[in-house]
């Protein structure tokens, strides 16, 4: 009988102690957003519709060709003037950029986010147990996770990644590392870091799908604190409910519809092809159908569930999925922070998921004040909201991405509390959203829509701009 109490009592010690292991690993796998800081570029770095004239009229091989198209691409860019740019552009070097001109636009910008960021949280940078940036245009040796590591003399047991090549989508791959990081269950601080290199990857030629990223781009960059640590919790902002990724790259037209390439003069830059929407559309599907379940309440799931079951009975010929199309993402979704690229991706976005304009608004804010940032833009948008005080306590907020490749990525946060700061929209917010998007750069390129090949002359037109501007 003594044997037998011995092993009853060895059996409820061990289940004990199993489940107190499986609580306090559960409590440890979560991913809290302590705090972030977007990148503000110094006032000289801005480019103004003066700015943005002198940087085209330096391109020698432009014709009236691409003058029309610069002209299209603009007005419809969604951008103000009061983005920024890298300093050997805004100085007339960029096609001709050196080594120290990358290594100082990405140190300009870690040496303000980051240490704003320390400074935000009193959290020291010898409390970083994990170290993750991603630049995609830019990967020096030593990688630029050991120049923060020195820079910030570091432990030497942190762990440091160097995330490139990504795109647009990098951002939430590094809170994937992050998120994956956590589930060893040790107590961790992370510090995520995204931004992009434009120094060294301007366009000196004049095909088209390349000289768009020209024009899209601007500086940016963000800087996040993230922990599993739940002591913690209370003063995180938000808390990661999920991540998908999704990679449509075994697709040739997808792999190839944005990458890096050669033109025929020998220009390297970032080719944007005509497949990029098609690509975009069909990573965007895959990726929501599997975020989907993770988001929706029981009842609008149903409806979703009966609906595509109805559609493969019924399928009506040359139709897609039509019962996405159906989805009141409202219903389990309360702010929408979409990736900055375009008027066009947002409009795509806000069609596909049935949104209002003020669903969209803060996307379209920080595109129009900030340009495309890159895999940054998220950050921007999300600023926005909290300087509008539209976060909540409990609200969940997803976030959509898209990159190179071709990947569609996607996160989901609740609200710890409700949130106020105005962060890097300190200064603007209050002249958001404008009285009128009206592009400000269709008073300078006007005259380009009324030039014909016998009318047209390059010199007379860049010495007007420049006594206008």
């Amino acid at each position: 009988m003594e044997i037998l109490a011995t092993l009853t009592m060895l059996l409820i010690l061990c289940s004990i102690y199993f489940l107190w292991k499986l609580y306090s690993l559960q409590r440890t796998t979560n991913c809290y957003l302590i705090d972030y800081v977007c990148f503000k570029p110094p006032p000289d770095r801005m480019v103004n519709r003066k700015t943005a004239g002198e940087i085209i009229e330096r391109n020698r091989t432009l014709g009236l060709s691409e003058y029309k198209f610069l002209l299209k691409v603009i007005i419809n860019s969604g951008m103000g003037v009061e983005t920024y740019a890298p300093r050997n552009i805004l100085e007339g070097r960029e096609a001709s950029p050196t080594f120290d001109d990358a290594l100082q636009e990405m140190d300009e910008f870690i040496d303000t986010t980051v240490n704003d960021l320390f400074k935000k949280t009193n959290i020291s940078p010898r409390d970083v147990d994990l170290l993750v940036i991603n630049i995609s245009g830019f990967s020096p040796a030593p990688s630029l996770a050991s120049r923060i590591v020195q820079r910030y003399k570091m432990r030497e047991d942190v762990k440091a990644y160097n995330v490139s090549g990504m795109g647009c989508s990098a951002s939430l791959i590094s809170i994937d590392l992050v998120r994956n990081t956590f589930k060893s269950g040790k107590k961790t601080i992370a510090l995520a870091i995204s931004s992009e290199s434009l120094s060294p990857n301007w366009y000196a030629g004049k095909d088209k799908s390349m000289i768009l990223s020209n024009i899209l781009f601007r500086t940016g960059g963000s800087a996040m604190l993230l922990t599993n640590d739940p002591a913690m919790r209370a003063r995180a902002k938000m808390r990661l409910k999920c991540l998908i990724r999704t990679h449509t790259g075994a697709n040739d037209n997808a792999y190839n519809c944005a990458m890096q390439k050669e033109d025929d003069a020998g220009f390297v830059g970032m080719h944007l092809g005509k497949n990029l929407p098609k690509a975009a559309v069909h990573a965007f599907v895959e990726n929501f159908q599997r975020l989907i379940p993770k988001i929706l309440p029981y009842r609008e799931l149903a409806l979703y569930v009966y609906r595509t079951i109805k559609q493969k009975v019924v399928k009506p010929p040359g139709k897609g999925n039509m019962a996405m199309t159906k989805i009141d993402f409202r219903t389990g979704i309360d702010h929408f922070c979409i990736h900055t690229g375009g008027p066009a991706v947002i409009d795509a976005v806000r069609r596909g998921l049935r949104l209002s304009e003020y669903d969209t608004e803060p996307s379209s804010m920080a595109l129009h004040r900030w340009g495309n940032t890159s895999s940054t833009s998220l950050w921007y948008v999300l600023s926005y909201m909290e300087a509008k005080k539209r976060l909540k306590k409990r609200d969940r907020v997803l976030m959509i991405t898209f990159g190179t490749g071709f990947k569609c990525n996607s996160c989901i946060w609740e609200v710890n509390k409700d949130l106020g700061d105005a962060g890097v929209w300190e200064e603007s917010i209050n002249n958001y959203p404008p009285q009128t998007l009206v592009n400000p750069y269709l008073e300078m390129y006007g005259w380009v829509a009324d030039e014909t090949e016998e009318t047209f002359n390059r010199e007379a037109r860049v010495e007007e701009l420049r006594t206008l501007y």
